[in-house]
């Protein structure tokens, strides 16, 4: 059960920084740990949320007090006022940011590099599907992939969706509901298939993704809530790859590295988040249900 309720206020320890939250991002992975259908589940009570973006309150460096930040990790959840994180979890947010926007960068963003650069390897003037592409993770890899000199195409299952996605910089958007979407996906990437395949939903399209693929294409499965079956010959005449992935491989390191080419999208503006539902705090629950639920656009935030 997910409740709204006062707490006592957070007390930095040296090594802390102490957010004071605006916003905070709302990540699939936050429903299934509260529904306990996560492999990872924490002591309760607990307060939820792995991203968010406000002022940091203090830091061992005083003259970082004021500062406006995104926080991609933190050590008491960001469902909250503020949060306390560790200095590697802070990153600037520059002011052409909203907190809101702050708040939808740390899980699909990071996300959506871990899975186009480190897993899918993608490269300059490869053709990219991305399947699923009007959530959070989806928008993010699209912005991704076109600052790096990737054809991108994507798939979306409403009206409003679709020119998301097109608004966003791909090259075609497809319905994934209509019965022709895979015949017209193939038609309009010609007869070589896609280099790469960013799957949101693998239990419902891994079958389908693997036809589509070019000689020594890349599936990178992003997300998946079930079993699936497909034909392994669809891998074997291509010498196709799927590949899973996790941000939780991902080193202190990698995070760097992945914040710093976010940071950098940030400010020149080539990554801007898209807010689909702005949700008070104590909406946190209703937010779940939507998270949950088909037709995704943009990312879900709530404000404190």
């Amino acid at each position: 059960m997910l409740e709204y309720a006062e707490a006592p206020a957070l007390s930095r320890a040296p090594g802390q920084v102490l957010v004071r939250l605006h916003a905070a991002g709302v990540n699939p992975i936050e429903a299934y740990v509260r529904a306990g259908k996560y492999a990872r589940l924490p002591a309760l009570p607990y307060t939820p949320g792995v991203d968010g973006a406000g002022v940091i309150e203090e830091a061992d460096d005083a003259g970082l007090a004021g500062g406006r930040v995104y926080v991609a990790g933190s050590l008491t959840g960001t469902y909250a006022e503020e949060a306390l994180c560790t200095p590697d979890q802070v990153h600037p947010l520059p002011d052409h940011a909203s907190f809101e926007q702050g708040a939808a960068i740390g899980v699909p963003y990071a996300t959506a590099t871990w899975a186009l650069f480190k897993r899918g390897a993608a490269r300059m003037g490869e053709t990219l599907l991305i399947h699923g592409a009007s959530g959070g993770v989806g928008l993010a890899a699209l912005q991704l992939a076109k600052t790096a000199g990737l054809r991108v195409f994507g798939t979306a299952g409403t009206p409003e969706g679709l020119q998301l996605i097109l608004g966003n910089g791909a090259e075609e958007a497809f319905n994934h509901h209509e019965a022709d979407y895979l015949s017209r996906l193939k038609e309009a990437v010609g007869g070589d298939g896609f280099d790469i395949i960013l799957e949101m939903a693998a239990h419902e399209n891994l079958g389908k993704d693997l036809p589509m693929l070019a000689k020594y294409g890349r599936v990178v499965v992003v997300g998946s809530r079930g079993p699936v079956e497909i034909d392994a010959r669809n891998l074997m005449l291509r010498e196709a790859d799927i590949r899973g992935m996790t941000l939780f491989s991902a080193t202190p390191a990698d995070l760097a590295e992945i914040h710093g080419r976010i940071g950098a999208g940030l400010v020149d503006v080539s990554l801007a988040p898209v807010i689909g539902t702005v949700l008070p705090l104590r909406g946190a629950a209703r937010a779940h249900e939507l998270i949950m639920a088909p037709g995704a656009r943009g990312k879900i935030v709530l404000t404190m």
